[in-house]
């Protein structure tokens, strides 16, 4: 089974690849850079430890590694949400609703999708 649980800079890196399907650490590095400074040598470092996850494979071309994600982001964002949930919420998902409802910034858009996935569930 692929391990799913990875840190912070580790999912900005497969939110790329999910992104871009190909690219070379390189590539990553320079565009991880534009939101904030990370060194070329973390991003392999996080890299070889995505792929020994079975995170993310590569293909070499030369000299030249091109990296790849192995797992779905869906399956990824399912791990996370119920580590969360788990975790911090203690399984409640109306406490996690309510937290994020009191707490974040939620545009009139995402409360009617909120809205129209409530009324869906009840329906079901």
């Amino acid at each position: 089974m692929t391990e799913t649980k990875m840190g912070q800079v580790q999912l900005k890196i497969m939110q790329l690849l999910w992104k871009v399907k190909r690219a070379t650490a390189r590539e990553l590095t320079e565009e991880l850079n534009q939101s904030e400074p990370i060194a070329h040598s973390t991003v392999q470092t996080l890299l070889r430890q995505l792929e020994a996850k079975g995170s993310v494979g590569h293909e070499q071309d030369g000299r030249t590694f091109y990296f790849f994600p192995l797992v779905q982001e869906e399956k990824v964002k399912k791990s996370a949400a119920r580590e969360l949930l788990q975790n911090v919420f203690a399984g409640s998902v109306g406490g996690l609703v309510a937290y994020l409802l009191e707490h974040e910034k939620v545009s009139a858009d995402e409360l009617a999708e909120i809205r129209k996935l409530i009324n869906e569930k009840r329906r079901k």
